[in-house]
């Protein structure tokens, strides 16, 4: 399918998401759409798929104009979006959400739906189980649902934003080939939204480059990471340099002694550990090997079977979140407005929410304050916008302004999850200030590059196993990576 979007205009408020967009996107072709966060990229391909709309301009599909309200008749007109969380139906088995949206509605002709699913599956190599809920799904295999689900639904554009966000090396290589294959073979037009430029490296024929919803440029590809940056940002970033922890402390900010985690799927038994102040630890491994269980063990979500917590030299085995969060313990998680915000309400009343201390809230002072927040994280909204109309990276910079400033430990899911390179040095300059000032932090990320910039030690999980990397200098991306995939894994 060949589109061309026509004059696009798109405002949120004061907020001018699109500004006068051209663009055109041939059949296959896969292109990367690039621009740091806020640049109007996931705004462009919601109007796009039809989750937004345009105020003005135009879209044309195979040298036609069209409009269209929602993205039921976006995927009748052939273009479907795989979003960031896929939009599935976690009550649904995996059969029960592919037949969704297709004629007949929930209770198609099950034997001809589930064929339908197996042929799809085994031609990208997915493995997809008919019965099985979708909420015992990963996100890969989530991800794998929806795009066998479009292509049953007759898309001839797919359009995906930040896919590769907390799926496995494995889902990813999967991923790519099966995109490979869809615009190679079935002359699809495939649209990758993504922040990271190793993947669009790895995956695109060309580039559009977006900047303050303006279009700023487009390249076909090879292209260097440095000449991408560049294309964003308007120059190339230098390199960051390790800043690891020269100190060492009798007191502990965090002890784990002896300590057991089980789910449905695995068990860590006998686990230690001990960090101390200022120490930052990065969590490595595959999408479910152990890392969100220990995180939240850490704040008070997950109890652990055996074994005892401490943080600051407080024993805090069996305590609730709120206790955690009294002794000076913060978390972000990896879902921003799952769990770390609340949809619906503004930037003055998060804020609110944190800092009041009353029966009553003085919203002058919640506003002012607000408006300095705002102005010292470099927030794209203000104090009225709801949080849910800001970009990723701008809900980040929330969550982060919205963080006690010295904390004695913050346990973080993912931190820069969705962010541009820009962006997330901007994070982890301001998690850096906290550990100078004494905070520890323990972070899991997908991100080996990020494990081994930011990391004094690096804990591996790999199938209920942990293995510490303490010379995180001495240690290959390559062998971080067979860690994590269990070769060279003590056991």
């Amino acid at each position: 399918m060949n589109i061309e979007l026509k004059h696009v205009h798109k405002r949120f408020g004061a907020v001018h998401a699109n500004n006068d967009i051209n663009l055109k996107f041939d059949s296959g072709r896969i292109v990367g759409i690039l621009g740091e966060n806020g640049a109007g990229k996931s705004t462009l391909m919601k109007i796009l798929s039809g989750f937004q709309s345009l105020d003005s301009g135009e879209i044309w599909l195979d040298g036609k104009p069209v409009r269209y309200n929602g993205p039921q008749a976006a995927i009748a007109h052939g273009i479907g979006m795989l979003q960031q969380d896929p939009l599935d139906i976690g009550a649904f088995t995996v059969l029960e959400n592919f037949a969704y949206g297709q004629t007949g509605g929930l209770s198609p002709k099950r034997k001809a739906a589930q064929e339908q699913l197996e042929k799809l599956s085994r031609r990208f190599g997915f493995e997809l189980d008919p019965d099985m809920p979708v909420s015992q799904l990963s996100i890969g295999q989530r991800q794998q649902l929806e795009i066998v689900r479009l292509l049953a639904l007759g898309v001839r554009t797919l359009i995906l934003d930040e896919p590769t966000t907390g799926i496995s090396i494995e889902q990813k290589t999967i991923l790519f080939d099966a995109l490979r294959e869809l615009a190679a073979k079935d002359s699809m037009t495939v649209l990758l939204v993504s922040h990271k430029l190793e993947d669009v490296i790895a995956l695109c024929n060309e580039v559009a480059v977006l900047r303050a919803g303006c279009v700023v440029g487009s390249r076909d590809m090879p292209a260097t990471t440095g000449q991408l940056v560049t294309l964003m940002f308007g120059q190339e970033l230098t390199p960051q340099p390790r800043q690891l922890l020269n100190t060492k402390s009798d007191h502990a900010a965090l002890m784990l002694d002896k300590v057991q985690f089980r789910n449905k799927r695995m068990k860590i038994d006998n686990f230690s550990l001990r960090v101390q102040p200022g120490e930052i630890i990065g969590l490595a491994g595959l999408d479910g090997s152990g890392q969100e269980m220990l995180l939240r063990a850490c704040v008070g979500l997950e109890k652990c079977q055996r074994g005892q917590i401490s943080v600051a030299g407080r024993d805090m085995t069996g305590k609730s979140y709120r206790e955690f969060l009294q002794v000076g313990v913060a978390f972000g998680a990896a879902g921003r407005l799952e769990e770390g915000l609340v949809a619906g309400l503004t930037l003055t009343e998060h804020v609110a929410l944190v800092t009041n201390q009353h029966s009553f809230i003085d919203w002058n002072s919640a506003r002012q304050h607000t408006e300095d927040q705002i102005k010292h994280y470099n927030v794209r909204g203000r104090p009225e916008s709801q949080i849910e109309t800001l970009s990723g990276g701008n809900q980040q910079r929330v969550l982060m302004a919205l963080m006690p400033q010295e904390p004695v430990l913050m346990v973080l899911e993912q931190p820069t999850r969705g962010l541009d390179v820009d962006s997330a040095r901007w994070i982890w300059q301001q998690l850096i200030a906290r550990r100078k000032g004494g905070t520890a932090i323990l972070f899991s990320s997908p991100d080996l590059d990020e494990l081994m910039t930011y990391s004094d030690r690096i804990l591996v999980f790999c199938g209920g196993w942990v293995q510490e990397v303490a010379d995180v200098e001495g240690t290959t991306l390559d062998e971080l990576g067979w860690l994590i995939c269990g070769q060279g894994m003590s056991q």
